[in-house]
């Protein structure tokens, strides 16, 4: 008998799988959040929730409500029963108010958890196309779920660390809360130092000029050049096409002594037109690479329209190509930022006068002993954000397809 396709066997794992899950979740969260060093019971959490997956799948009552607002005490219960009443804190570490709204609140993403994985399963033999969107509903689910934490709890760590003072790390370096009632003057703190004692303004300035600069030449190089390797027809096409991105089987390690001692002899070592020089030689066959692909899917019908019509190969490419190109070239534009924007390795060889450190290189020179942990991560902070919201912002550019309908017949 094939167990694997059973409905109650599907409910009873996701049940268990789930439960634990954010029994260790919700436990992490209220060390960091607290400071006080809980006792992890993911065992007691796989029970409840393995019993909380055969009740909902052999007991379903009528209406969406009643059916979650039942499933989430029912868990919730489970939960409580089997960790003898301590689920978080059977050493009374915690207030009664955090348990019980830890408790609440890993029944609820458990419930709600096992309830989209299981849908409508019945219980009983399923057939193997439900048993296999079943499964593939779970490792989806365990898969966004491991992929948020991996993301989150570093970030939570290092903004709760960058707001926290060096006398709290140091009395509880687990304890990542902080405390309003302080003043925003002491919870910003290592922000406002940053910026004041550190010269954070310059380093942010440095770090947008040449990382504009990069796009904009990346840009202006690769824009043709990918066109041309994606429409033109000239001897050595194909191995120009295949060979664009040898650079990157040379590390980059291997480029700095000469380029160091070149750029030395050039008067371009420690200035910030040296790296404007390098970057986009790095940078330039990526973008190629990229956009040949989606300057290849257009259709060539708009290259013969435009030649009839008198345009110049150069007009083609901004006045047809780049338009219906816009998601490809900002999405470029933001990879090509975001390489420059956090590369550290010239910008160490190549820069030695403060003023001219870019952010990468000036975090770098904060991670000392004289220097707070918490300045460190204020500046991994400020660091972070800029790339974050400029994604952000791209978002509705790379997810729009422009080239929609811009061919009929």
């Amino acid at each position: 008998m094939k167990i694997w396709r059973h409905g109650l066997f599907g409910a009873v794992l996701a049940g268990g799988v789930w439960a634990s899950l954010w029994q260790i979740v919700v436990t992490i969260a209220l060390i960091l959040t607290t400071g006080t060093g809980l006792t992890l019971q993911a065992g007691p959490a796989m029970l409840a929730g393995m019993a909380g997956g055969m009740i909902a799948i052999l007991f379903r009552p009528v209406g969406r409500l009643l059916r979650h607002s039942a499933g989430i005490i029912v868990v919730a219960l489970l939960i409580w029963g089997f960790t003898l009443g301590a689920p978080f804190d059977p050493d009374n570490l915690l207030q009664r108010w955090q348990s019980w709204t830890a408790l609440a609140i890993t029944a609820t993403a458990s419930w709600f958890s096992l309830s989209a994985t299981i849908g409508e399963m019945l219980p009983v033999m399923q057939a193997r196309y439900a048993c296999e969107k079943f499964y593939l509903r779970l490792l989806w689910g365990l898969g966004l779920t491991m992929f948020v934490l991996i993301v989150s709890i570093p970030f939570y760590v290092m903004v709760m660390t960058s707001l926290t003072s060096q006398q709290s790390l140091l009395a509880n370096p687990l304890d990542f809360s902080i405390d309003p009632s302080v003043g925003a003057a002491v919870l910003f703190r290592s922000y406002i130092e940053l910026f004041t004692k550190y010269d954070f303004g310059t380093l942010l300035l440095n770090s947008a000029i040449v990382s504009v600069a990069t796009v904009l030449i990346t840009l202006i190089f690769s824009v043709p050049g990918a066109y041309a390797v994606a429409k033109l027809r000239f001897p050595g096409r194909k191995w120009l096409s295949g060979s664009v991105l040898l650079i990157y089987l040379i590390p980059a390690i291997i480029l700095v002594i000469p380029l160091y001692a070149v750029f030395s002899q050039l008067g371009l070592r420690n200035s910030l037109l040296g790296l404007c020089i390098v970057y986009p030689a790095t940078t330039i066959p990526v973008a190629l690479y990229m956009l040949r692909g989606y300057f290849a899917g257009l259709p060539s019908e708009l290259d013969d329209a435009g030649l009839m019509d008198g345009l110049s190969r150069l007009q083609i490419i901004t006045r047809i190509a780049m338009p219906l190109s816009t998601p490809a070239i900002a999405s470029v534009a933001l990879y090509v930022f975001m390489i420059a924007w956090n590369e550290f390795l010239f910008a160490f060889m190549f820069l030695d006068d403060v003023k001219l450190f870019t952010l990468s290189r000036g975090i770098v020179s904060l991670n000392s002993s004289e220097v707070p942990r918490q300045h460190l991560m204020a500046g991994a902070v400020i660091a972070t954000t800029p790339v974050l919201v400029l994604f952000l912002w791209f978002e509705r550019f790379l997810v729009s397809g422009l080239t929609a309908g811009s061919v009929k017949g």
